[in-house]
């Protein structure tokens, strides 16, 4: 491919940085997701989705010594849920201070 085939990007806001004998080209871009809250929330229902999903087969987690599992699913939730909060708080504060 031709640099011809991808689209041109405006000058001034692509910084080319030259480390060693390699050439980045490093754009300004916001990201997308700043305060984490989002991706700490989606991490909290993934574990207590896991911890929902393993429910039905206790019988067979405890047969095999596997129990752990369930708890690890539940410490998930949980932490999460503390993160989640502490997120919230962070952006509240970040958004009053603007």
């Amino acid at each position: 491919m031709q640099d011809s085939d991808y689209p041109q990007q405006p000058v001034d806001e692509v910084h080319r940085h030259e480390i060693g004998n390699r050439t980045y080209l490093v754009a300004d871009v916001e990201p997308l997701d700043v305060d984490g809250t989002r991706t700490v929330a989606v991490g909290t229902v993934l574990w207590l989705l896991a911890f929902v999903m393993l429910l039905p087969f206790y019988g067979r987690l405890a047969d095999e010594d596997r129990t752990w599992w369930l708890w690890t699913c539940l410490a998930g939730f949980g932490l999460g849920i503390v993160g989640w909060d502490y997120c919230r708080r962070r952006r509240r504060r970040r958004q009053a201070a603007a």
